[in-house]
């Protein structure tokens, strides 16, 4: 069986007035959750705060199986992200709280696998020896714009719908087409799950070295969290790392 350590860092940074970031770690290490919220005053706390309340709940049947497989995490993941875009669908219907969403992305383990899904633009990465690879997909329309070619990946950084999603909890077709992605974890290797208030000001080559900065997760998590502040990020910070022994 294998052992992993966690780190984990949310921070309102050094522009916003209140943290919408909201981040969950099971007490056994079979499911962890960063989920970013949005529609400004307190909608996007409630937002994200119902995602990381709703999900672990309707996943515990899972968590408490042997090794499910992918087939059965996928459907056991599709009805959890269900329920919680229901419920903020609903809680969105209040005056004040109207528009509010959140983005959401998760790993569960069970078995000797990790799986991982994102809905919105918060994201997971595996840092395996030195090769970095993102494990979700943003659901944005500048993913889309360059997914279809019209526009190129240095335009990409700069273009003015970079933050403008087209999925997230709290839409009408935010639980719907999310892929899960499973993972056969090696001794050595590093995960990283972030708002994008992290990615936003680090590039990839930045995000690698510093999962490879200390063996220690708390540390690794701080420095991500301290990097990208330093870089000029101006949203909420949210970073989760676990590595694996």
């Amino acid at each position: 069986m294998l052992s992993i350590r966690v780190g984990h860092v949310s921070v309102t940074g050094n522009y916003r007035d209140n943290n919408e970031d909201s981040c969950y770690l099971d007490g056994k290490q079979r499911l962890f959750i960063v989920a970013d919220g949005m529609g400004g005053q307190s909608a996007g706390e409630r937002a994200s705060a119902m995602a990381v309340e709703v999900i672990p709940g309707r996943l515990e049947p899972l968590l408490n199986s042997d090794k499910p497989g992918l087939k059965n995490v996928t459907a056991a993941v599709e009805k959890a992200i269900v329920a919680a875009n229901s419920e903020i669908l609903l809680l969105s219907e209040e005056p004040g709280l109207r528009n509010m969403g959140t983005t959401a992305v998760l790993m569960v383990h069970v078995g000797d696998s990790f799986y991982f899904m994102g809905v919105g633009d918060s994201r997971a990465y595996e840092l395996r020896g030195t090769k970095l690879r993102q494990l979700t997909i943003d659901h944005s329309i500048t993913q889309a714009l360059l997914d279809s070619g019209t526009i190129n990946a240095e335009e990409a950084k700069t273009h003015r719908y970079r933050n403008v999603l087209y999925k997230y909890l709290g839409c009408r077709d935010g639980a719907t087409g999310a892929a899960v992605v499973e993972v056969n974890p090696r001794p050595g290797d590093r995960f990283l799950l972030c708002s994008d208030g992290l990615n936003d000001g680090l590039s990839d080559s930045e995000i690698a070295r510093l999962l490879r900065i200390s063996n220690d997760p708390q540390v690794v998590a701080e420095q991500l969290v301290k990097a990208a502040l330093d870089a000029g990020s101006r949203d909420n910070v949210t970073s989760l790392v676990i590595l694996v022994d």
